[in-house]
């Protein structure tokens, strides 16, 4: 999505430390410009960078050249760190660095070296099929494609917000089941069976509008389509509001998406974005690491 008018005359507001933010597009994402972070970074720069965070959901580092330790301590401001989820062989994608995952496409003498490989990655909040669910996930870029492999995010207040009366007034107070069986990717996870009914559906129950803990602003919290299910209401009720919510949710307007740059970092709040990943050839190489910032269970 390309800059509007709006964002393009929003100028970067000048931080002291040489910092500043410059809004991407209108409702979600910044660039934070003049901070290298392989230097060590004030308390005062970060608190900037906090609060830019908070203001605008996603935040953009261009041209950075990160160690995976300058990575790692980087993603260690922001809050205790989740390890990130094993690879087929029951070991850390990176050794050494347990809290670090690898999202790549790339194989080396037939194994691939991460995880997602090539294909679209729907609209989803990470991890919402859990009781706890992170506060927000750092990504880094080594090796970027030439087209396709963007990553797109949506601001969840602003779609809670623009609400028709009468599906605002639906949806509140209403639980939603987020089905734990299948990924991102919508590939079965090992150890679970197939379901063809969201109600038979495994996974965590949160509330469909929750109210975020630092900003206090409400957002939708919709997980992930597929098999998601609203509790307490008929199937064919439950899909018809879902359906209207997602329909609503995921419009363009409130939507931007990220073209990759080696040595761009991005940082996202997961408890007020949604984002997905659009599909790539094969045949190109895509190379990112991340992590994952610790949260809490979702609160209305």
């Amino acid at each position: 999505m390309s800059v509007t008018a709006t964002a393009a005359t929003a100028r970067a507001a000048a931080h002291p430390g040489g910092i500043s933010v410059e809004p991407i597009s209108p409702h979600i994402g910044a660039d934070i410009i003049g901070v290298d972070l392989t230097l060590p970074l004030a308390d005062a720069q970060f608190a900037q960078i906090h609060e830019a965070w908070m203001k605008h959901l996603v935040l953009r580092f261009r041209g950075q050249n990160l160690s995976k330790d300058q990575l790692h301590e980087f993603s260690c401001r922001f809050g205790e760190l989740d390890k990130a989820p094993i690879n087929t062989k029951g070991k850390p994608w990176i050794e050494g660095y347990p809290y670090m995952a690898v999202m790549s496409n790339i194989k080396v003498e037939g194994e691939s070296i991460g995880s997602l490989g090539y294909g679209e990655a729907v609209w989803h909040t990470d991890m919402s099929y859990n009781e706890i669910t992170p506060t927000g996930a750092l990504l880094y870029a080594m090796e970027v494609t030439k087209q396709g492999g963007e990553t797109g995010f949506l601001n969840m207040y602003y779609a809670y917000e623009t609400l028709p009366a009468d599906l605002k007034a639906a949806v509140e107070g209403k639980m939603i089941k987020h089905d734990s069986s299948r990924n991102s990717a919508g590939e079965l996870r090992a150890g679970f069976k197939a379901v063809t009914d969201p109600r038979d559906a495994p996974g965590a129950v949160h509330p469909a509008v929750i109210r975020h803990p630092v900003t206090g602003r409400k957002a939708l919290f919709l997980g992930r389509r597929p098999f998601g299910y609203v509790v307490g209401m008929g199937l064919e009720d439950s899909e018809a509001l879902l359906d209207r919510l997602w329909a609503h949710a995921t419009r363009d307007e409130f939507a931007w998406y990220q073209k990759w740059k080696v040595g761009d970092l991005l940082i996202w709040d997961n408890r007020c974005v949604m984002h997905k990943r659009t599909a790539f050839d094969p045949n190109e190489r895509r190379l990112l690491y991340r992590t994952q910032i610790k949260g809490a269970k979702p609160q209305a």
